[in-house]
This record gives C-alpha cells, structure tokens and sequence, in this order.
C-alpha cells in the first residue's frame, strides 16, 4: 500500500540503527519536514534477518 503524499498519524516506535548498532525511538517528530521510508515487519515475534532488510539500506545511500 503506498501512502506517498499522505500525512502520518502521531506515533512512537522502537528502530534498530545499524550505524550505531543501538535501538533508538521513533516519532512522527522526527519524520517531520523530510521523504522517509517506514518499513514495518507485523506478525513475527524474532528479529528480522538483516539480509533481508540489507536493500533498504543500500537504497537510501544513494
């Protein structure tokens, strides 16, 4: 579902930052004023395997 153009509704989130290694907090605050991406993974209780989620990464440094 693409949601491009559509305003993001108030919320708090736990994100892992692979620069830092370190789990950080998420808000729409800091979305505010920049294009983002936000990938969520539902209906699985283990950590995602980062080669699956390697590709994001790579795209966004381009």
């Amino acid at each position: 579902m693409s949601l491009i153009g559509k305003e993001i509704l108030p919320f708090k989130a736990s994100a892992y930052n692979s620069g830092t290694g370190e789990f950080i907090d998420v808000t729409h605050e800091n979305l505010k004023g920049q294009w983002s991406i936000v990938c969520f993974y539902p209906a699985d209780f283990t950590f995602v395997c980062p080669t699956e989620l390697e590709i994001f990464k790579i795209n966004m440094q381009h």
